[in-house]
C-alpha cells in the first residue's frame, strides 16, 4: 500500500500493512474498514474488514504451525524473539508514529511505549529458556514423579486500543516463549499496530502461522470474537478490555472450557494521607492521572484526600495541571495531552462532569472541550465530589480529576474497597506503619506507594475481583500459556 497519512506526518509504507496476516501471508477480505486519526478525524487508510471466516482461517493456521513451533529447542525460539526485539528497536521511531496517528498518543508516550513493547520480547525471550519442570520425591520405592510444563496450544489474543503495541507483545512475547501460536484480534481503532508487529515477525524469521493478526470492523467484532472463544483449536483466550466484554468472552469460553486470561477495568483509587511529601504525592497524581490524556486501565479514577492537607493538595495539583500539561495533536513535540479516541468517550467525560456538579462538585480547572476538535477535552479538576457521584462509581477512561476529602485512614480504605473491581491503586504516606496497613488492606492487584507509575516488564500485572483472571508479564506471566503435566514412572 501507498503511505497513509495523518494530518501532520506521512506514515512510511515500509511498516504500513493493511492485509490480515495468515498463515504467513497478506490476505485481503472482500469488504475493508477506515483506521482514522482521532486528532483530526482524518482517514489514515483502510483495513481488511476480516470476519468469522478469516478467524477460522487464522485459527487453523495457527494450529497447523504449533507442533513445528512447540517443539523448537527453547533457545531457537529465544533467538527469534530476540530478533523480533532487534527490529522493533531498530524501526522504533516508525512505530511510534503508527501509535500517534491511529491513537492520537503524544509521539513522546508512544516512543515510551514502543520502548515498553520491545521490552516485553527481551524479557520472553530470556524467559523462554528458563521453563523448567520438577522432579518429586514420592514415598513408593519403585515410582519416579516427574512434572513436565508444555504450550497450551493455539492462544486468541484480543487488546484493546490505548496501548495498541504492548498490550500486544505483552501477551505474545509469553505465548511464543512458550511453544504456543497466536491468533491477534486488535481494537477496531487501532489495527495498523498489529499488522506492523507482523511485518517484523515475518521479518524475524517467526514461522508462518505462529503470529496471525485478524483486524476487522466494529460491525465484525462480535462475530470475529465468538470464532476465537468457541473454536475448539483455540486453547486459551487473553483479553484486554472492559469488564463487561469480558463476560461475554468468558460465557463463550465456558463451552470449550477454556484457559482464560482477563485484565478488565478498573477503578483506582489515589490516596494522599497527611503524612505524605504533598509536592511528590501531586507529581505522582499528575502522571498517574493525565498519562495517555486519562485513558490507561490502571490511571487513577478517583482522588481522596486527607481533611489536614486537603486544600494544599488541590491548590498545588491545579497549579500543576495549568503550568505543566499541554493538549494539541500528538505530533507537535508541546503536547502532553492529545485527543480522547473518539466522541463517544469525550461524551462520557461530559456526562460525569455534569453529573457532579449537578450535585454540588466545584470545577478547579478545565471541564469543557478543547477548542482544538470535538475529541479534545480539557484537563479537569473537580473538588467537593462525594462517593455518590458518577465519577466516584464508575471509570471515567478520560482527563477528569475528582477529589473526595476524606477524615480517617479507615475511611479512606473503605471507600477505595467499595467497588466491585480492584486493578490498581495508589497511595502517599511517609508513616512506615500506615504504608503497610493500607498496602495490605486495598483490594487491587498492584499498589503504588508514593509512585504514580507502576507499570514495569518484570512486575505481575493484573487485578482483583471484576479487574480479572491471571497475570501478564513477569515470571508468572509465562505460567499463563503452559500445561502441567504429571507423569509417573513405575517398575523401576
Amino acid at each position: 500500500p501507498g503511505p497513509m497519512r495523518s494530518a501532520s506526518q506521512a506514515l512510511s509504507a515500509a511498516l504500513v500493512r493493511r492485509g490480515g496476516l495468515v498463515g504467513g501471508r497478506w490476505v485481503e477480505a472482500t469488504a475493508s474498514f477506515p483506521v482514522q486519526d482521532p486528532a483530526s478525524g482524518e482517514e489514515l487508510g483502510r483495513v481488511s474488514d476480516c470476519g468469522a471466516a478469516e478467524a477460522r482461517a487464522a485459527v487453523r493456521a495457527a494450529h497447523e504451525a504449533g507442533a513445528a513451533w512447540g517443539r523448537l529447542p527453547a533457545k531457537e525460539r529465544s533467538v527469534r524473539l530476540r530478533r523480533w526485539y532487534e527490529l522493533m528497536m531498530e524501526n522504533k521511531e516508525e512505530l511510534a508514529r503508527i501509535i500517534t496517528a491511529e491513537s492520537g498518543k503524544p509521539l513522546k508516550e508512544a516512543q515510551g511505549e514502543i520502548m515498553y513493547s520491545a521490552s516485553f520480547l527481551e524479557w520472553f525471550a530470556e524467559e523462554a529458556r528458563r521453563i523448567y519442570g520438577d522432579v518429586i520425591p514420592v514415598s513408593a520405592k519403585d515410582r519416579r514423579v516427574l512434572v513436565l510444563k508444555q504450550p497450551v496450544g493455539v492462544a486468541a489474543i484480543i487488546t484493546p486500543w490505548n496501548f495498541p503495541s504492548a498490550m500486544i507483545t505483552r501477551k505474545v512475547g509469553a505465548a511464543l516463549a512458550t511453544g504456543c501460536t497466536v491468533v491477534v484480534k486488535p481494537a477496531e481503532d487501532t489495527p495498523l499496530s498489529a499488522l506492523a508487529l507482523g511485518e517484523l515477525a515475518n521479518q524475524a524469521g517467526i514461522p508462518a502461522g505462529v503470529y496471525n493478526v485478524v483486524p476487522c470492523s466494529r460491525q465484525q467484532t462480535a462475530a470475529v470474537g465468538e470464532v476465537l472463544c468457541t473454536d475448539p483449536l483455540v486453547s486459551k483466550i487473553s483479553f484486554t478490555g472492559s469488564t463487561a466484554t469480558g463476560k461475554i468472552l468468558l460465557k463463550h469460553a465456558a463451552g470449550t472450557v477454556k484457559r482464560v486470561s482477563m485484565e478488565l477495568g478498573g477503578h483506582a483509587p489515589f490516596i494522599v494521607f497527611d503524612s505524605a511529601n504533598v509536592d511528590r504525592a501531586v507529581a505522582g497524581a499528575l502522571a498517574s492521572k493525565y498519562r495517555n490524556s486519562g485513558q490507561t486501565c490502571v490511571c487513577t479514577n478517583r482522588f481522596l484526600v486527607q481533611k489536614g492537607i486537603h486544600d494544599e493538595f488541590v491548590e498545588k495539583f491545579a497549579k500543576a495541571i495549568e503550568k505543566e500539561l499541554h493538549v494539541g495533536n500528538g505530533f507537535d513535540a508541546k503536547t502532553t495531552q492529545g485527543p480522547l479516541i473518539n466522541e463517544r468517550a469525550v461524551e462520557k467525560v461530559e456526562k460525569h462532569i455534569k453529573d457532579a456538579v449537578s450535585q454540588g462538585a466545584s470545577i478547579v480547572t478545565g471541564g469543557k472541550r478543547h477548542s482544538l476538535g470535538k475529541n479534545f477535552f480539557e484537563p479537569t479538576l473537580l473538588t467537593n465530589v462525594t462517593t455518590k457521584m458518577l465519577c466516584a462509581q464508575e471509570e471515567t477512561f478520560g482527563p477528569l480529576a475528582p477529589v473526595i476529602r476524606f477524615e480517617t485512614e479507615a475511611e479512606a480504605v473503605a471507600i477505595a474497597n467499595a467497588t466491585n473491581v480492584g486493578l490498581a491503586g495508589y497511595f502517599y504516606s511517609q508513616d512506615p506503619a500506615q504504608i503497610w496497613r493500607v498496602a495490605d488492606q486495598l483490594e487491587v492487584g498492584m499498589v503504588g506507594v508514593n509512585e504514580g507509575i507502576i507499570s514495569s516488564v518484570e512486575c505481575p500485572f493484573g487485578g482483583v475481583k471484576e479487574s480479572g483472571l491471571g497475570r501478564e508479564g513477569s515470571k508468572y506471566g509465562i505460567d499463563e500459556y503452559l500445561e502441567i503435566k504429571y507423569v509417573c514412572f513405575g517398575g523401576l
